[in-house]
């Protein structure tokens, strides 16, 4: 990923802000419409800005280590109070879209049982519901006809660079091939080209 650098070196750097953010995710045994295999449950967040990313948020390594405050952020966001360690970190980045910010992503696998759980308390008890998140999301990992599933979800608009994230994740974690990750990419441009260009 662009602007990549290690995390000794990005809490290293003074006068950064430090954002860190997770990609919680699961194996899932559903169908949908009783045919179609979901196969894994992957976790994003509608933000209050209208953007998808991933749960997280600011966090202050002078006062504590980023995976105590991603640790925090989660309590705040899906109302579940997730460990995260050092084992869990995958990357860190200097931000393009934000001078002097440095973005750590983290993945970490759960039962579905978990994810569900994850999801009911992100309605029930995050202090964050409704004001900074608007709602937990799945990502359809799926491909239906005329770009519906993966494609469609990838034309969205995603804030910084978490729609890089999800993809460079999805195939760190083998949830989806290469093949099939550039032909979600390659529909999701498509999309993109045609919304623009439509008048209406």
């Amino acid at each position: 990923m662009e602007g990549q650098i290690t995390r000794e070196d990005a809490l290293s750097r003074e006068g950064y802000r430090h954002a860190c953010h997770i990609m919680l995710y699961g194996d899932c045994s559903a169908k949908l419409f009783g045919k179609i295999p979901i196969k894994h449950i992957v976790l994003m967040q509608m933000r209050f800005d209208g953007l998808l990313g991933f749960p997280g948020g600011l966090v202050n390594p002078s006062k504590e280590t980023l995976e105590a405050g991603l640790s925090r952020e989660l309590l705040e966001e899906v109302g579940v109070a997730i460990p995260v360690g050092v084992e869990n970190h995958v990357s860190s980045c200097l931000a393009t879209s934000c001078p002097r910010l440095i973005t750590h992503f983290y993945i970490k696998k759960r039962t579905e049982a978990e994810l569900r759980e994850i999801e009911r308390a992100a309605v029930a008890t995050a202090t964050d519901h409704g004001l900074e998140v608007l709602g937990m999301v799945r990502v359809p990992l799926y491909f239906l006809k005329n770009g519906g599933g993966l494609p469609f979800f990838l034309s969205h608009s995603f804030i910084s660079n978490s729609r890089a994230q999800l993809l460079s994740a999805l195939q760190r974690c083998g949830l989806l091939s290469q093949g099939e990750l550039e032909k979600a990419v390659r529909q999701a441009e498509q999309m993109r080209r045609t919304h623009s260009a439509d008048p209406h």
